[in-house]
């Protein structure tokens, strides 16, 4: 029996977790990584190490693939237009993708189809921001780069012109958007194969610390249900709309006067569906692996009542294996996935995830656990 191999383009924990999601089925995986000590090319048998700017680097690759898939949005699209040419299956294919690469091109259509996002447009230097500020209820506003963000990085958040420097300097366009007033950060998690069939997660709350998500609960606690499933329609009417193949996230504000605004798109397995791996029946990697073979999807309903995502930042305490003896003991239900990676200050080292029937205590849980391998606590 010849099982399919599914090349990811990137090899970063996504990856790592995409590829142990695979194993149970035989699915064989193959992995362009920058180096042979990435997250994925740790626990990957088949390796590529070079560099997915590269066409020729990229067709080499994808050769002895029979779909090629991705743990982050950068590769070229004329580079993916190149492998649809050359007969190899792309998902999501580039005319999605592109959507979550630009963000100026993300609100563009967004706007077109309707969506309800901050108010917002390109801006061409420091002048034009205030007059964009101008134009709304004033500074500050936020300025994003097109282009290349993540994790906070290529946002800031401005209050004067003469603070709207810094994103100019990158030399890509600049996006500018209102400041939200919003009450919390939601995530709607959904996937979709190529024949059309999608599923879509609880609605999370995702809680940001210095624009690193820090914690995810799901469901998004006191959501109103037609709330929660108005996010949820809309996440499965952007992925038809846009083409999507896999899985999307769709970063949402919830603001105060009840609205929820599409903050970020993401096509590709997400922070904020990791919670999936241990609370819901069929996780966010089984079932983007699934879409991106054409499998029926399956099911994304939550195992238990809560489920809380916490995420293990490096500090200044590299040994946290060591650490594994406490919170096992302390809690034995706790699930603990880490990446492999070197402990640096402030980096995503892993994550844990903790399910239960009482929030405060599952929260609890999660934060103990977090903080106790970062080092934070010593008890």
């Amino acid at each position: 029996m010849t099982y399919p191999v599914v090349g990811m383009v990137g090899g970063g924990q996504l990856a790592r977790m995409t590829h142990e999601a695979g194993i149970p089925l035989g699915i064989r995986f193959r992995l362009l990584s920058d180096t042979p000590v990435e997250s994925a090319a740790q626990v990957v048998g088949d390796v590529v190490v070079g560099d997915y700017r590269d066409l020729n680097t990229l067709r080499e690759f994808a050769r002895e693939c029979d779909v090629i898939t991705f743990d982050h949005e950068h590769v070229p699209g004329d580079h993916l237009r190149a492998l649809l040419e050359d007969g190899i299956a792309v998902r999501p294919g580039p005319e999605a993708l592109r959507f979550a690469q630009d963000k100026g091109e993300m609100r563009k259509r967004l706007h077109a189809l309707g969506v309800p996002c901050p108010r917002h447009r390109l801006v061409a230097d420091p002048a034009d921001v205030s007059a964009f500020a101008a134009e709304g209820e004033g500074f500050p506003v936020v300025l994003k780069t097109v282009r290349g963000g993540y994790d906070g990085k290529g946002v800031w958040v401005v209050r004067s012109e003469s603070e709207a420097a810094d994103p100019f300097r990158a030399g890509v366009p600049v996006l500018a958007e209102e400041k939200v007033d919003f009450v919390r950060e939601l995530a709607a998690n959904v996937v979709r194969s190529p024949h059309g069939q999608a599923v879509a997660y609880p609605v999370v709350e995702s809680v940001q610390v210095d624009g690193v998500c820090d914690t995810v609960i799901a469901p998004a606690p006191e959501l109103p249900a037609d709330r929660a499933v108005a996010a949820q329609e809309l996440a499965l009417r952007i992925a038809e709309e846009l083409g999507v193949v896999g899985h999307l996230a769709v970063e949402l504000f919830e603001t105060r006067d009840g609205r929820v605004l599409v903050n970020e798109l993401a096509m590709r397995p997400h922070n904020s569906g990791h919670w999936t791996q241990d609370g819901a029946y069929t996780s966010q990697f089984a079932n983007h692996l699934r879409a991106v073979l054409d499998l029926p999807l399956g099911d994304p309903r939550p195992r238990a009542r809560w489920t809380v995502m916490s995420n293990v930042l490096g500090g200044d305490y590299p040994d946290m294996y060591s650490a594994y003896l406490h919170c096992m003991a302390r809690d034995p239900q706790l699930k603990i996935h880490m990446y492999g990676k070197d402990v640096k200050p402030g980096r995503k080292v892993g994550h844990v995830n903790t399910c239960g029937d009482d929030l405060a205590d599952v929260r609890a849980r999660a934060r103990h656990a977090a903080d106790y391998l970062r080092g934070t606590i010593t008890e």
